[in-house]
């Protein structure tokens, strides 16, 4: 799928009707179409403020909270509920509305609720809905998110088509 096509695409749901999309709880952000970062851990984790944090360093919103995923082809794609498309939370200020993408290829996972990362950490996997995925643990600090917005923008294995 070209990145024009994702981008303007409503849903992969849409093109192919049989594919439910599947609502978890989760936040996501994309540097571009094919480059998304979906964000795991349990409530008060931190996800909104990795996402956030990612965001001043050149991300888009995707979705907060919850994030509808659908697999297609081999991939993963994720996109904001209507409800609450361009919305995230920022703890202590509220509910901030940003631009947001309606459609993003998941190219990475970072897992809040594993243990920190060794200092050189080995690749790990995840599989959400058949689709498997290079997976990081994480967390909510600043410079996790500088080092986790360099690894993305410059990461090999995330279609750039």
């Amino acid at each position: 799928m070209s990145p024009k096509r994702a981008a303007e695409s409503p849903s992969p749901s849409a093109q192919h009707p049989h594919r439910q999309p599947n609502n978890r709880h989760a936040s996501a952000v994309a540097f571009g179409p094919h480059r998304g970062v979906l964000i795991l851990g349990a409530s008060g984790r931190g996800k909104s403020r990795l996402a956030l944090a990612l965001i001043t360093r050149g991300a888009q919103l995707l979705a907060d909270d919850q994030v509808m995923l659908t697999p297609l082809e081999g991939a993963l794609y994720a996109r904001p509920p209507r409800a609450i498309a361009g919305l995230i939370e920022a703890r202590g200020f509220g509910l901030l509305r940003l631009p947001h993408l309606r459609l993003a290829r998941i190219a990475l996972v970072v897992d809040l609720d594993r243990p920190a990362p060794p200092r050189l950490p080995a690749p790990e996997t995840i599989t959400i809905l058949g689709v498997t995925l290079t997976c990081l643990s994480g967390t909510a600090e600043p410079a996790y998110a500088e080092a986790l917005a360099h690894h993305i923008t410059h990461f090999t294995g995330a279609e750039s088509r």
